[in-house]
């Protein structure tokens, strides 16, 4: 078995030929720059590409395809230049009939079948082209034809108090799947403000697996939260076995910020302006019960668990990992430093010793390097949509 590093959500904001894809998200953000970013700067081995059925991506695709650049790979997923894996799929989001919304990952092991999911959902969307996310289905609907398609649905940031199952809708995944579709459901995303020993406290959700992902809005933003799958090799099918941890594949690690970095750890007062002090569950601002809150996931699962301590039974490890621009001094022109003087970004923050460092950088900055690596740095606490902060 080798070790395989894993990002499995990262957006595309533009096509190559500049049309809009998905908002809020940067110009740069093609479906190529992806793959080459990742790979050669980040030195992520396997992507999951989540607009990837808006048929301006799946244009940019069939482009690459026939330049030589982009092949199908027996196994399934995408592979770019002889390196990079992508597994391609789409970020959806659904309805119930309570009103709340939430969002779900969908993959795909081949081309042909992600292109049949996007007519199918080009039902369900009002402009696919433009945003492929917003649907009318619930959750169950939607896994009903994912499943026919024959993909996989991973809850996203499922604890966050936005678009999340149980952050905004729900109390047991039950509540909007039934118990085959349940059953089928291999992993569940954390998000950036909760972390595996967290999530363990809800029993149902023991035998999934966890997965820490960036939801990157930007190349940088890519790999800022990432997994190390075990695996034969990099496709589809061997990413599917990981997530349900068949034949000795397996999440071997998380890597994410400490939730504590998070932009929704902790309950925050919109009108007071920040986040909430106080033993978890905080549902309300002290200083007036009039005054709009926007519920922690810390605070949130204090709610909902349904036992004391997590269990982690055989899950993979959760390790708090600092991205190299959460540090501070970390710019961009030291960013590129590192990465010209040791290969990517990966092995910076995984390999490189504090000698090395700080023959690079200067040596305030190789230490807090090592430092975030063993989880020892000062962090102020984020919350209501702001991330929490590095203490210099």
């Amino acid at each position: 078995m080798n070790n395989y590093y894993v990002d499995l959500h990262v957006h595309i904001g533009r096509s190559s030929g500049g049309k809009e894809i998905k908002k809020a998200t940067a110009n740069n953000l093609t479906f190529e720059n992806i793959a080459h970013e990742s790979y050669y700067r980040k030195g992520i081995e396997v992507i999951g590409v989540v607009d990837s059925i808006s048929p301006y991506v799946l244009e940019d695709i069939d482009n690459l395809i026939n330049k030589g650049e982009l092949i199908e790979k027996r196994d399934g997923g995408m592979e770019y230049r002889g390196g990079q894996t992508l597994i391609l799929g789409a970020e959806i989001e659904t309805h119930e009939l309570t009103g709340c919304s939430s969002h779900s990952l969908c993959f795909f092991p081949t081309l042909k079948q992600v292109k049949e999911f996007s007519q199918e959902m080009s039902k369900h969307v009002k402009n696919i082209k433009l945003c492929c996310s917003m649907s009318r289905l619930t959750g169950q609907e939607l896994f009903n034809i994912v499943d026919h398609h024959g993909g996989i649905l991973i809850p996203a940031h499922a604890f966050t108090p936005h678009k999340s199952f149980y952050g905004n809708c729900c109390d047991s995944l039950y509540d909007i799947f039934n118990d085959k579709s349940f059953d089928k459901i291999p992993s569940v995303e954390l998000g950036l403000s909760a972390d595996s020993m967290m999530a363990s406290q809800l029993s149902e959700l023991d035998g999934k697996s966890f997965i820490s992902n960036s939801d990157a809005h930007s190349l940088i933003k890519m790999g800022r939260e990432y997994n190390i799958f075990e695996m034969e090799s990099p496709s589809f099918a061997e990413v599917y076995k990981a997530l349900k941890n068949e034949d000795d594949r397996r999440v071997k690690a998380n890597y994410g910020l400490n939730p504590m970095l998070g932009k929704y750890h902790r309950t925050y007062c919109l009108i007071c302006d920040r986040v909430i002090d106080g033993e978890p569950p905080v549902l309300k601002c002290p200083n007036s019960e009039k005054h709009d809150v926007v519920v922690g996931v810390k605070d949130r699962l204090e709610i909902i668990k349904d036992r004391e301590e997590p269990q982690m039974g055989d899950r993979a490890p959760y390790n708090y990992q600092i991205p190299l621009e959460f540090l501070p001094k970390v710019g961009p022109k030291t960013i590129e430093k590192l990465i010209n003087a040791f290969g990517n970004e990966m092995k910076v923050l995984h390999d490189v010793s504090l000698e090395e460092l700080s023959k690079v950088v200067k040596e305030d900055i190789a230490k807090n390097i090592i430092l975030g690596r063993e989880g020892k740095l000062g962090i102020e606490v984020g919350g209501g949509g702001v991330y929490g902060k590095i203490e210099s």
